[in-house]
Order: structure tokens, then sequence, then C-alpha cells
């Protein structure tokens, strides 16, 4: 039996990219359409969501507009990336600092802010990506955005680095970030390391690691080894795809947990099977506005994603089968 649509999220490790991790899922569960939500760079480690099946297309409806990390900043040291991989372009001493001293620091960062993406970032400018530009030593004028930090608090301060948990929204850069706390710190920095431990309502609590996919797939927990067997290295046998489905199965993110913010329409059997096959879909539920989406669902699965159009007529945006 195939997996049905859902989404897995994969506690991505360091030195891989997100579309390494997209590719070691096709493999193993044979399914083609796969996708992340919101890419990690290959320093970066935790959460990945990633979109199963007909599920890559609800993937614009879900709401991530909140993560969480767990950030180092490595003080006194800036590099042209703003991470561990770039060239180092600056030094300077780091000052004594007290918890107090930083908390207040810390504290100053918190609401609405503007920020300019990295120069190294993957945003695009006139069709071209920042980090394309900065690799070829181009400038190129990017405008700043509205961010906003929810929280943002010291674990751990040494004395050349500064441990931290940051919530923020959506499109914050916690590369950016880092230089912009080093600086109030009253020296330079970089993000030295960075693990996402929730975005929207995927977190670590729902993460599988590659080390428990391998063990799913191959019976090791050897993962460099099964899932990413390089050239010239022996094959790493893989358990029939049935059994890999089944134990995967227990690990999915439903949709209708994924899309837990949308007001939520129960049908019956009957309507959800109309549905289905193409039939029209029921009036929102009470509450739901014109333009405002909600979720149809038989029991504990999703049978469609709709959208309330006013007057009584609605949009299919998503449906089973």
């Amino acid at each position: 039996m195939n997996l049905t649509p859902g989404f897995l999220v994969v506690d991505k490790a360091v030195g891989i990219t997100s579309h390494d991790v997209v590719a070691m899922v096709r493999a193993v569960t044979g399914i083609k359409k796969v996708g992340h939500t919101g890419t990690l760079d290959p320093f970066a480690s935790g959460v990945l969501p990633l979109a199963l099946g007909s599920a890559t297309r609800l993937i614009q409806h879900l709401d991530e507009s909140q993560k969480v990390y767990d950030a180092t900043i490595a003080l006194g040291v800036a590099t042209d990336t703003g991470d561990p991989t770039g060239e180092v372009v600056d030094q300077q001493p780091v000052p004594s600092l007290d918890p107090e001293l930083v908390d207040g620091v810390l504290a100053g960062f918190l609401g609405d802010r503007m920020q300019k993406p990295h120069r190294y970032s993957a945003v695009k400018v006139k069709g071209r990506r920042l980090y394309d530009y900065a690799r070829k030593g181009e400038e190129v004028e990017v405008e700043a955005r509205p961010i906003h930090i929810y929280s943002l608090r010291a674990l751990d301060l040494q004395e050349s680095s500064l441990r931290i948990e940051l919530t923020c929204s959506r499109g914050t850069y916690a590369r950016g970030l880092a230089d912009e706390i080093a600086v109030a710190l009253g020296t330079v920095g970089h993000l030295s390391t960075l693990s996402r431990l929730r975005s929207g309502p995927f977190d670590m609590d729902h993460a599988l690691s590659l080390e428990a996919l391998s063990q799913i797939v191959a019976g090791t927990p050897e993962w460099a080894r099964a899932l990413r067997r390089q050239r010239g290295e022996d094959r790493v046998p893989w358990l029939p795809r049935d059994q890999v489905h089944a134990s995967l199965r227990e690990h999915l993110f439903a949709p209708v947990a994924a899309l837990h913010h949308l007001p939520l329409l129960p049908v019956s059997a009957g309507i959800a099977e109309t549905l289905m096959r193409g039939g029209p879909v029921p009036p929102p539920p009470v509450g739901v506005r014109t333009g405002g989406r909600y979720l149809v669902v038989q029991g504990e699965s999703l049978v469609a994603l709709a959208e309330s159009q006013g007057g009584g007529q609605t949009a299919v945006l998503w449906r089973s089968g």
C-alpha cells in the first residue's frame, strides 16, 4: 500500500543540502513528487518539512509564519557570507560581557524591525539570487523587508560566543541578525551554528533523524552509507518498499494537522466520495468570510481545501483523490 499524501518532517544533518534530503526521500519512497517547505543552508540542521505526493500543492497554504532557531554567534570574527563557510573579512576584540548586559541588548531587537536580506541569501533580484551577485563581486541594491522578532534569549555566553534561541517571523535572516547583535555588543561576528527547532506546525518532536530514516530503510543507522552511496562503495541493501512505507506511515504528519489554523467542515462519507469525484464543495462553515479558506474533512481525512467566494459560491483549491 502506497503512502498517503502528507508531510514527513526530517531532522536535516549538517553538511548536506535540503535538496539532498528531498532526493533521499524520493528514492526510498518511490514518490516522485516530494518538496520541502523552506530550505536550510548546508551548514544548518534541524526541522525540514517535506510534502509527499499531492500534499506538495498544500505547501502554499501552510502557516509557517513563525519559526524557532537555536543559533550560535561567533564573536570577534566576521565572514563575508555571515556563516562558517565564508572568508574572514574582519576581526575585532570582544569586550567583557555579562549576562545582564547581553539580555538588555537582545531585548532591543524584539518586535517589528526592517531587515535587508543578507548578500549571500537566496533572495532573487532581477531574476538572479543575491549570492550569485556576491560571488561575482557585483553590487546590487536590495530593499529592507519587515520582520518580527517574537522572542530572543541567551542560552549560553562564552568569551567568544553567544548561543541564543530565536523565535521570529518567516523571512528573517538569522545570519543578518547575528551580525547586528555582534555589533550591538561592541564587536563583529558571524553565525557559526544554526538549528531550526520549529517551522509553523512542524517541530523537532515530529522530526525523523537521518539515522532513524536509514534504520527504517536499510536496517542500519549509518545513513551516509545507506542513503548517499558514493561511487565505488558497495550498496547497502534496502528493505522491501512496502515494509518501508509501513514504517514511515507512523511518522507522517497528516494534512489536517498541518493546516490546523483553518476552520473545519465535517461531511459524511457519501458527500466526501462525491467531492473526490469532482462534485461541488459544500458551503463554508459559519464565520468564514469571502476569501476565507476552510478544510472539508471526513473523519480525520482531508477531502478538500476550499475558499469562500461569497454569495454561497465556493472554489476548490485542493481535493483528495
